[in-house]
């Protein structure tokens, strides 16, 4: 049960790490932010990460092994950075409709997978 309350708790924080990251540049776009300054939008991404933190934190505390989870922590890293891509690529392709994804990116994706199968190794 841990594993699953830690990949959720992985989807969660970074679909608001993607919106801390990328979503300001959706406002820009749409004309929302474009006034702001730096230091505004800086504090707004920051509002939007405080809750990447709140799903993050836990999630690797809860998927740690030597916490009771299931992951060493080059497992967690792995798994957090594929969920990351995955979950980008997804937000992307809906706020940014223009970035769409390529055979390479693909065989990126192939990639990260083979890496989670050597990760899990053993």
């Amino acid at each position: 049960m841990n594993a699953i309350y830690t990949i959720l708790l992985l989807i969660c924080s970074n679909v608001f790490m993607t919106f801390a990251w990328y979503g300001h540049l959706k406002l820009q776009q749409t004309g929302v932010s474009s006034s702001w300054p730096l230091i505004g939008v800086i504090g707004f991404c920051w509002a939007i990460a405080f809750f990447e933190y709140c799903c993050q934190v836990p999630a690797n505390r809860i998927g740690f092994v030597d916490n009771g989870g299931p992951f060493t922590l080059i497992q967690l890293k792995v798994i957090q950075e594929v969920i990351s891509l995955i979950v980008f690529a997804l937000i992307a392709n809906v706020m940014f409709q223009g970035q769409g994804l390529h055979w390479n990116h693909l065989a990126a994706f192939i990639c990260l997978i083979a890496a989670v199968y050597f990760v899990f190794m053993k």
